[in-house]
């Protein structure tokens, strides 16, 4: 029991680590959540504002502090079949968007937790599947709807295909934590795509 708590606190102080806000502070002197429009502190801005080299950086870091954790429990207790390893699983996720350094929305961390998994899971390809499948042959715009809508899905396959059910719980938590942290500003962008009426006509005008 005491190792396992430690591997999950462990994973959970890795996904905590924002090397989309340090890495770019570091090499290039620029703070990614102080110019970008959403504040995240992710891969997309990283590459935006700090260059290509920088955001691949960061993308490989945030992949590898997902997958180290579950890849060092899987090797230690495989895949067994209790709660420590949904736990195992969901806490590099809910460590990045969760962070106490400013949380990130956690989609390169969650498919680095996938990549942790094989070949035990198949969890990567549902997640990859799901993106490809919303990014390219149903296209929805904008990224944040389309990110919550490819989570959701790629839980959905889980629960059908994945055999180990502790796996799913996992699953289940870790898209929690990505779909809660993309709801404001998927509702800012569907906001900006569709904007209110500011003001309505009086039905009394013509009268």
């Amino acid at each position: 029991m005491g190792l396992r708590l430690l591997l999950i606190v462990f994973g959970f102080f890795s996904g905590s680590v924002m090397y989309g806000k340090l890495l770019p502070k570091w090499l290039k002197g620029i703070d990614v959540t102080a110019i970008s429009q959403d504040k995240n502190p992710g891969t997309a801005n990283a590459m935006q504002y700090a260059g290509v080299p920088v955001g691949v950086l960061c993308l490989l870091c945030d992949l590898a502090k997902g997958t180290l954790p579950v890849m060092l429990f899987c090797a230690l207790f495989g895949l067994e079949p209790t709660f420590w390893l949904s736990f195992a699983v969901a806490a590099p996720v809910l460590g990045h968007t969760c962070s106490p350094w400013g949380g990130g929305k956690g989609i390169a961390v969650s498919f680095g937790v996938m990549l942790g998994l094989l070949p035990g899971s198949m969890g990567l390809l549902f997640l990859i599947g799901s993106y490809l499948l919303f990014s390219i042959i149903i296209r929805i715009k904008p990224h944040g709807i389309r990110s919550i809508v490819s989570f959701a899905v790629f839980f959905v396959a889980m629960l059908i295909w994945e055999r180990h059910t502790f796996l799913v719980y996992g699953a289940l938590l870790m898209c929690a934590a990505v779909i809660i942290r993309h709801l404001p500003s998927a509702r800012r962008e569907y906001e900006a795509r569709h904007p209110a009426i500011s003001s309505t006509e009086d039905p009394l005008a013509h009268t």
